[in-house]
């Protein structure tokens, strides 16, 4: 027999039944999912038509109208209109039953016979809350329901069968349609990998013959098949003197090709510990210079997710791991366009800094701008998040700027192109500081002051002076901004008059101060910096801080 009769007689068995057991858990694990993303679907409509009802009878009640049989009316009236409203599709039918098994409210026409009415007040009475199943008109159906005491109503949410299961019937027979094209296209593969596996032996064959063509044959190998790998052993047979006559060159060969192999592996490994293409470019002509590093100023921008390990914890985790993709994916991209670098995930939160290894001369902006679009970025997620019934995700970002040490660092088999210093801890404090100030970004002082003596803006900012702050580790107090772009009219007055504020409330001159954040708060009711500041007017009105009072706010959270 053949070696290709060999491979396709063991290989097929192998992969058919690989294909068979991966289409039968793909069509599973879709059943289910699919069947429980309907399910919950049909729950969450019914805790919404419950809770309508519940506040339809609330509302009567609240106005003494539970006697009236008018207003009852049009309280149950109401329910079958919200009840109208929230129906998808054709076969669904909302539909309310009383005590006895009569129809009370229904979205469309149905006629339930006396023995399907018997059936259905038999499972209605047992108030069993998970899906149910009953005949309606001959038609099998799937249904939710719950008793409303205050109408006496029986509500049902109910789908015909098939309708409801149409996602997974459509599965199963693309399921088995899938599997008979693969299992035709891998009997295919297999006949045509088969026969190019087996054809070159047959060609090393006849190679084999001609190299041997040139001398004797002095070495023998045993032949033990009587097919192409016997034939091969044959042939080295008749190789073997020539190979003892190219031994000497084949040494040379294999010591040069050792040594381009060490330089290619030094070279790789690197390139491989670098990110940045940027990066490579610099230092491909001296690999030593790599392993330095320097003190410069960058920009540093730290993002978090808030409360992320609640919402993990609500989340299937192959949710939870593409809404998390999807994610990263637009910030990134954000990043990076701004001529960022992503230094590393911790987590969900994103460490990035501009400014290294290339210095382009507008690193604050650049991250500022990054950092606000990051936000907008985030919204839209948000949005697609709502269409899906997912959680949606609320970030918090720091940005500092100032002067950091930048390089490699790490150990000879792993090595990390990043930067430190007391000034990347400060930008990671300030994004924490987002929740203390309900932001969604704060920078520094620094980076206020640099953005501030840039002349050459694309885009108008707008700052927001917020406090001065000393955190954890540290005594000197530090400025903390709030920025924005594409500021509303309210939104950009209110700024400015609570940036005089804060500098009446610094002079001590608390009562001019607090006129200013009053005049905040009516711009933006309920705008909690502005609050903010006006509780600590009337407590320093009241009682005045000492003489060497500087306003430094010591944050103790991280």
């Amino acid at each position: 027999m053949k070696i290709r009769n060999k491979i396709i007689l063991l290989v097929l068995p192998l992969l058919l039944a690989s294909l068979c057991l991966a289409q039968a858990a793909s069509y599973f694990s879709a059943q289910s999912g699919i069947t429980r993303i309907a399910q919950s679907f049909l729950n969450y409509k019914i805790r919404e038509l419950e809770k309508y009802a519940e506040g339809q009878w609330l509302l009567l009640s609240e106005n003494d109208f539970t006697g009236r049989a008018d207003m009852v009316d049009a309280a149950k009236h109401s329910v079958l209109v919200y009840s109208q409203s929230i129906i998808l599709s054709d076969t669904e039918i909302i539909l309310a039953l009383d005590n006895s098994g009569n129809m009370a409210m229904n979205t469309s026409p149905l006629e339930i016979s006396e023995t399907e009415k018997s059936i259905l007040m038999e499972i209605l009475s047992e108030e069993n809350p998970g899906i149910q199943r009953a005949f309606m008109e001959g038609e099998e159906r799937i249904f939710k329901s719950f008793y409303f005491t205050p109408f006496g109503w029986y509500i049902l949410i109910s789908e015909s069968r098939d309708n409801f299961y149409q996602d997974t019937y459509r599965i199963r027979s693309q399921t088995l349609i899938a599997l008979a094209a693969a299992s035709s296209l891998a009997l295919l593969v297999l006949v045509f990998f088969a026969r190019h596996l087996t054809d070159p032996l047959g060609r090393v064959v006849d190679a084999m013959n001609a190299i041997c063509s040139k001398g004797d044959l002095t070495s023998r190998v045993e032949v033990e098949y009587q097919d192409e790998t016997g034939k091969l052993a044959s042939t080295f047979n008749l190789m073997t003197s020539e190979l003892e006559k190219a031994y000497s060159q084949i040494k040379r060969y294999a010591f040069e090709a050792v040594i381009a192999g060490k330089k290619e592996q030094r070279i790789r490994q690197i390139f491989q510990k670098y990110v940045p293409k940027d990066l490579i470019d610099r230092f491909f002509a001296s690999p030593e210079s790599m392993l330095t590093g320097e003190n410069r100023d960058l920009a540093v921008l730290f993002s978090d997710i808030r409360s992320f390990t609640s919402i993990s914890e609500n989340m299937d985790p192959g949710d939870l791991v593409n809404s998390l993709n999807r994610y990263f994916s637009g910030q990134v991209d954000i990043i990076m366009n701004r001529k960022g670098i992503v230094d590393k995930y911790i987590g969900d939160a994103i460490m990035a800094f501009w400014g290294a290894p290339v210095k382009h001369g507008d690193e604050a902006y650049q991250a500022i701008l990054a950092g606000l679009e990051m936000i907008e970025s985030v919204n839209q997620f948000n949005e697609q998040q709502r269409k899906a019934l997912k959680p949606e995700f609320k970030m918090g970002i720091g940005i500092n700027y100032g002067e950091v040490t930048v390089g490699n660092i790490g150990s000879e088999r792993k090595m990390d192109y990043t930067v430190i210093g007391d000034m990347v801890n400060l930008a990671s404090r300030m994004e924490g500081l987002n929740k203390t100030y309900k932001t969604e970004i704060l920078i520094s002082e620094s980076m206020y002051e640099s953005i501030k003596n840039m002349q050459d803006k694309q885009e108008e900012l707008f700052f927001r002076f917020l406090d001065i702050v000393a955190v954890v580790g540290k005594t000197r107090g530090v400025k903390i901004f709030t920025t924005g772009k594409n500021l509303n009219e309210n939104e950009a007055k209110a700024w400015a008059i609570h940036n005089r504020g804060m500098s009446h409330y610094y002079k001590r001159n608390f009562q001019e101060a607090d006129k200013h954040f009053r005049a905040v708060l009516n711009l933006l009711p309920g705008d909690f910096n502005a609050q903010n500041m006006l509780e600590r007017c009337g407590k320093y009105s009241i009682s005045p801080p000492p003489d060497d009072w500087n306003g430094v706010e010591v944050i103790q959270s991280k």
